[in-house]
């Protein structure tokens, strides 16, 4: 593999500021910056993206146009390295990364320099007060189904930096510092704790040994995404009304051809439930009962609040009654 030598460019505050563009409204760093601070060539790191292409949404990472790289050129001093048509330059626009972005190459570049660098942006993300956010609240936007399911995928391998380089709660901030204030988005807070919305459910339905059941009038396909990483044998049954017929058949048999493993039955609420629970093992020695605020398919989209349960019993007699109810049926 093509890489620069192996000592550690040190980056400071400083430095990382003037890394930081803004373009299309977000903040954003260009490849050939990053590629110095993993101790890539530019040529080699875009290569490591491209092999892991598919955790690189439009959302995580484009490519900018002339104007664009014009328009930021007069900003900041950009070398011929960074930009096209320069001699001793490349020969083709650079590609930005966007928060989002960065938070994914921690899960791509391996290796003792990058996991050295990694942490050394979280601390440095961390101090930088221009782009921390007032805890007052999270504010989400429109539902991105196929980002989504993505993350999703990756949840399992985000999760795993907490072992390799940083805790979990230094990651989160790690977003939370580095995202504009006017794009928040897929966050929820969980038993008082601010969570990616995604990484939430997942954490939620991993603990599900038996069985899961998901009590939710509005299901969609984003529904059936979080919970395809939950264990083999696990039995899910989703109780729900399908207002709006927003999840249908043809969707669920598309997902169930993709995860055959997973095994989801459906049953219908009845018409008298409005709020959303999730219950994993029930009245087994495993059993926890989640209130959930929205629906799981909106999840993150807008101010939520997920909470354990703590007198579980109490719920008995709601959750029997339910497992009596006819089969729901897609249409």
């Amino acid at each position: 593999m093509e890489t620069m030598n192996n000592e550690m460019i040190e980056i400071n505050q400083n430095s990382i500021k003037d890394k930081i563009y803004i373009v299309r409204n977000q903040k954003v760093m260009i490849d050939s910056d990053l590629a110095e601070i993993y101790g890539y060539t530019t040529k080699a790191f875009n290569q490591q993206v491209k092999n892991n292409i598919e955790k690189f949404e439009e959302d995580f990472r484009f490519q900018l146009t002339d104007d664009e790289v014009s328009k930021i050129s007069r900003s900041k001093n950009l070398t011929s390295m960074q930009t096209k048509g320069k001699r001793g330059g490349r020969t083709y626009n650079p590609y930005v990364f966007t928060e989002q972005g960065i938070y994914m190459l921690m899960t791509v570049l391996k290796g003792e320099l990058a996991t050295r660098q990694s942490k050394a942006l979280i601390r440095i993300f961390k101090e930088m007060k221009d782009y921390l956010i007032e805890a007052e609240g999270i504010i989400g936007q429109k539902e991105l189904l196929r980002l989504s399911i993505q993350t999703t995928e990756n949840t399992r391998s985000i999760k795993k930096i907490e072992d390799e380089m940083a805790t979990k709660k230094d990651l989160i901030r790690v977003m939370k510092n580095f995202i504009d204030t006017n794009m928040f988005k897929e966050f929820l807070i969980l038993n008082g704790q601010t969570v990616e919305a995604d990484i939430a459910y997942a954490e939620i339905y991993s603990l599900a040994k038996e069985n899961i059941y998901v009590i939710d009038n509005y299901i969609g396909l984003k529904t059936l995404a979080l919970l395809k990483n939950v264990r083999n044998n696990v039995k899910i049954t989703i109780f729900s009304d399908n207002i709006g017929n927003t999840l249908h058949k043809l969707e669920y048999k598309d997902f169930i051809k993709e995860y055959p493993n997973i095994d989801i039955s459906f049953k219908i609420t009845d018409n008298i439930y409005h709020d959303r629970y999730i219950i994993i093992d029930y009245k087994s020695k495993s059993e926890r009962i989640y209130h959930c605020g929205a629906s799981s398919k909106d999840a993150g989209k807008r101010i939520t609040t997920i909470a354990e349960v703590k007198d579980t019993k109490m719920y008995y007699p709601m959750i029997d009654a339910l497992l009596t109810n006819k089969n729901l049926a897609l249409k």
